[in-house]
């Protein structure tokens, strides 16, 4: 399984348009090579350099298998177009937050899960919630880091 974005490449600056210091866009995201058997996508995005702990950035699930990825500037609803449900980040929020550390360099981390089975919505309402629900259920996990400075 494979994950990328055109915005930005593997260990690579993530463009400040999907930062807190521009635009806070989540970015556009592909993925290719999933799984047979595979029933949904889920992804987290964390940082695990804040120094309050990892900080999640977004969380969605239920995403459909044969979407390809998802586009630039999702939207902070809990449905989304085409498939998926998005969940509530470390801001208590839903949906995407841009990178915005406080200083220095920070990882970000997007993780994409290949599921033999659709979640229920109900369950997943945090990165917690949901790493909890995809436990017996992961066929392949992939990733993608990009860092940025403040």
């Amino acid at each position: 399984m494979k994950l990328s974005s055109p915005a930005f490449s593997d260990g690579a600056l993530i463009p400040a348009q999907y930062t807190c210091t521009g635009d806070d866009l989540s970015p556009p995201l592909a993925w290719s090579e999933i799984p047979a058997g595979a029933e949904s996508l889920a992804l987290i995005v964390d940082d695990p350099d804040a120094p309050v702990g990892t900080w999640v950035h977004w969380v969605a699930f239920n995403l459909p298998v044969t979407a390809g990825g998802l586009p630039e500037g999702i939207k902070d609803a809990k449905l989304l177009p085409g498939g998926g449900t998005q969940g509530t980040n470390s801001w208590r929020r839903i949906g995407y937050g841009g990178p915005c550390p406080p200083s220095g360099t920070h990882r970000y981390f997007f993780k994409l899960y290949a599921l033999d089975t659709t979640l229920s919505s109900g369950n997943c309402a945090t990165a917690k919630d949901l790493q909890a629900a995809m436990k017996g259920h992961i066929l392949a996990e992939t990733q993608l880091m990009g860092r940025f400075k403040r």
